[in-house]
């Protein structure tokens, strides 16, 4: 079977969580936020390289974090600034072995083992896939003479785990870095490969405000 790894970027900060302690590291059911997202992967894809990239000074907190919970085999780097360099870091620490990795938001917490493996069959399929969800509400876009009305059936939701051929990744990566690459995909995209898009989970959250915590708590205790 071929080696996959999953590189999870958790860098963020408690600001719109309006805590004290980084938003990955708060509490979900009966453990941190991140702690969810590596065993999710871990019971998914068993037998992956987990990476998991904070920032340099929250690396010493959650190991002492780690140490009080059963957390899934994983090893901790220090990411860069922007995500760009974060996801590069977490290149860096996989084995040469990896021939597919999977990229995913630490605070997508919810997402499910099903996804986890849906998209990474489709990746294996057509060497780079991500999970999208239709968007429900109404988009205008602003323009020199007002707005228009964005029409809905074009848009989508990107959302993680974003799963690439590591070689493509690799490639992909060796770019200078451009404001306009927003997520992983856009930078293989940069390189000139097609992004194949499957079918998402409304439920798989990019935890970022209180609401949001609080929904997933609603979310765990119904099921």
């Amino acid at each position: 079977m071929a080696k996959r790894g999953v590189i999870i970027v958790a860098g963020g900060s408690g600001r719109r969580m309006q805590s004290a302690l980084p938003k990955q590291f708060l509490m979900l059911g009966n453990e941190p936020v991140v702690a969810r997202t590596i065993n999710t992967f871990a019971e998914a894809l068993p037998g992956a390289e987990i990476v998991v990239v904070l920032p340099q000074e929250h690396i010493e907190l959650w190991r002492n974090l780690a140490s009080r919970f059963d957390v899934a085999v994983h090893r901790c780097v220090a990411g860069g600034s922007e995500r760009f360099e974060s996801v590069k870091c977490g290149l860096k620490a996989l084995s040469p072995e990896v021939e597919w990795v999977a990229v995913h938001d630490g605070v997508r917490a919810l997402v499910s083992r099903k996804l986890i493996i849906r998209t990474m069959l489709d990746a294996e399929q057509h060497g780079a896939s991500i999970p999208v969800v239709e968007v429900a509400d109404s988009y205008r876009k602003i323009t020199s003479e007002g707005s228009e009305i964005v029409p809905r059936s074009a848009l989508r939701i990107v959302q993680t785990p974003q799963i690439f051929s590591a070689e493509i990744l690799h490639q992909a990566y060796q770019q200078p870095f451009d404001p306009s690459f927003t997520d992983d995909a856009s930078v293989v995209e940069a390189l000139g490969h097609a992004i194949s898009l499957i079918e998402g989970e409304r439920t798989n959250l990019k935890l970022t405000t209180p609401e949001d915590l609080d929904w997933a708590e609603w979310w765990l205790g119904r099921e």
